[in-house]
């Protein structure tokens, strides 16, 4: 059963990772932001908008999986690992900087994720 929390969490983390990077890419070939009938064309006319979707829609289905089987409280905590690599992925794409705060931030979602997994498991 750890393997599958492994797995799905790591399914879970890419398809976030997915979404948020294909938005981000999205969002930068549609400049300038006019809310009208040519710029909704460039959003859907790129095929990042749809890599979006499909993070999103595998992002639900793979949570919904999740939580059918893991506790909830580990369970919304590892889901928060998106923050993390989303991080890590756009210093890498997009040049973000990578600060004590981020750096700190990351640490203590990690902290957080174990700390609630050892509060599930049975004390032997």
């Amino acid at each position: 059963m750890k393997r599958f929390y492994f797995v799905g969490f790591l399914i879970l983390m890419m398809f976030d990772t997915l979404a948020q990077v294909s938005f981000k890419y999205a969002s930068l070939h549609a400049e300038p932001l006019m809310l009208n009938v040519d710029w909704l064309l460039r959003v859907f006319g790129h095929p990042w908008i749809y890599g979006a979707f499909i993070g999103y829609i595998g992002a639900f289905f793979t949570w919904m999986t999740l939580l059918k089987y893991a506790p909830v409280g580990p369970a919304f905590a590892a889901s928060h690992l998106e923050i993390i690599s989303v991080t890590m992925v756009s210093v890498w794409l997009f040049n973000d900087q990578l600060n004590l705060a981020k750096i700190v931030g990351g640490l203590l979602i990690l902290s957080g994720i174990l700390f609630l997994a050892k509060a599930e498991t049975p004390d032997a």
